[in-house]
């Protein structure tokens, strides 16, 4: 049996976490977890140094205690 060498495009790579279609797939996921999570919770959707990041929070006072007592974005992450 030939053994097969594989040698990985990190450049591409790099270029291919930070892409606009990286971000619309981070960004409709990131919409879904909103939308079950319900009123008073943000998302973002940002490039950082290696890769693109989306991030949903809880803004208002009633969905961060919300959240405190019911992990309200961990189980809307499922």
């Amino acid at each position: 049996m030939a053994k097969s060498k594989f040698k990985l495009n990190k450049s591409g790579v790099g270029d291919l976490l930070k892409s606009g279609e990286m971000q619309h797939l981070l960004e409709n996921k990131a919409t879904d977890i909103r939308n079950r999570c319900g009123v008073g919770y943000e998302q973002d959707v940002y490039v950082g140094k290696t890769r693109a990041n989306a991030m949903v929070k809880a803004t208002s006072n009633k969905a961060k205690r919300d959240n405190a007592k019911n992990n309200t974005l961990l189980k809307a992450v499922r």
